[in-house]
């Protein structure tokens, strides 16, 4: 059994990542994700065939990920909420190229500036495709430091099998806070293989092979089925979700990241007063496990979401339970993390209607 350490949320991430075969990372620093870029920096400056480069921007950023994924490599850039917002155009292009790479955005206080203060107003930008046209982001949403280091291993596992960008959607309380977590051993990285489309140079290539661009509405068309396709295989295999006392609850609450936490314990405070009450946690928020949910509104008939936002995977639930039972919101945006007693509270409102 590996040894358990210390480690911030951010610093764990560097770490996986590194364990995970990333040589590659360009980024710029933000609040509250900083750390991860510094430790990135201090680990990848030491070791040869590596490269960390803190660009001029955001957008400098996204588009040098793009390039060192266009040579198969393994490679990763994070940020928080205004700076993911400025990636958007570029993960957008990554997306019709067909590019695997990770992002990591680690959520703060929005819109706008907004604060430094954890938040989950991205969930729409994040799974919806930020940028233009039709793109879905895999998107992978840890609730403790310990998920942060096994999802960031997993992001880059499914980034190259499914030639898609991987997101960790984490938030400011995920990435400060620290846990002991443990690196299981893994055997040495060996990447797919990718003859078959890496750059390699531009001798005998077309560079369109990985620059898509054609003004033929048909040619497009067809790129597009063809990352639809892709989508809807990732659905079908990839969904992740924890469900906790769901079996007798008379509500469930769906929650995901820090929120999810919380509600770990409103749920022992709830079953301590005779209150029957579960979780259903969505861990991959795009694919949605839209499956489980509708499932359990087969017997359920009360939901209540809970989310740092004004409401935004409500909607995902509400298409997932399809009318069959009553579904309620509760949150607290601009950075303000809803307290158990609160949460409770809101339960409690919603069993007496």
């Amino acid at each position: 059994m590996a040894e358990k350490v210390l480690m911030k949320g951010n610093e764990a991430i560097g770490e996986a990542a590194i364990r995970a075969g990333c040589r590659f990372y360009f980024g710029y620093p933000i609040t509250p994700q900083s750390e991860l870029t510094a430790y990135m920096a201090k680990r990848l400056l030491r070791m040869e065939g590596a490269a960390f480069v803190q660009a001029e921007s955001e957008v400098a950023a996204i588009n040098m990920v793009y390039g060192a994924g266009s040579t198969g490599v393994r490679v990763m850039t994070s940020s928080s909420s205004p700076g993911i917002s400025l990636k958007q155009e570029g993960l957008s292009y990554i997306s019709l190229a067909e590019i695997p790479c990770v992002v990591v955005n680690m959520q703060r206080g929005g819109p706008g500036l907004g604060s430094i203060q954890p938040a989950q107003g991205d969930y729409f930008q994040a799974t919806k495709g930020g940028g233009h046209g039709d793109y879905h982001l895999i998107v992978l949403a840890p609730y403790s430091v310990q998920e942060l280091v096994d999802l960031t291993i997993d992001a880059f596992d499914l980034a190259d099998r499914y030639r898609n960008p991987a997101m960790i959607l984490g938030d400011g309380l995920l990435g400060q806070m620290m846990e002991a977590v443990e690196f299981k051993e893994h055997p040495e990285v060996v990447l797919p293989d990718k003859s078959d489309w890496i750059l390699t140079g531009c001798k005998g290539r077309d560079p369109r092979h990985i620059v898509p661009f054609d003004l033929d509405p048909l040619v497009l068309e067809s790129w597009n089925r063809k990352m639809g396709e892709k989508y809807n295989q990732i659905r079908e295999r990839e969904v992740r979700v924890e469900s906790i006392n769901t079996e007798d609850a008379e509500l469930i609450l769906v929650a995901y990241g820090t929120v999810a936490r919380i509600i770990k314990t409103v749920i022992y405070n709830a079953r301590n007063e005779g209150i029957k009450i579960g979780l259903i946690r969505p861990i991959t928020l795009f694919p949605f496990p839209e499956k489980v949910i509708a499932e359990a509104a087969e017997r359920v008939k009360k939901f209540l979401v809970v989310e740092m936002s004004l409401g935004q995977m409500i909607e995902d639930v509400k298409l997932a339970v399809s009318g069959k039972a009553e579904v309620k919101f509760y949150g607290r945006t601009g950075g303000v993390i809803p307290s158990p007693v609160e949460i409770l509270e809101e339960v409690k409102k919603n069993l007496k209607r």
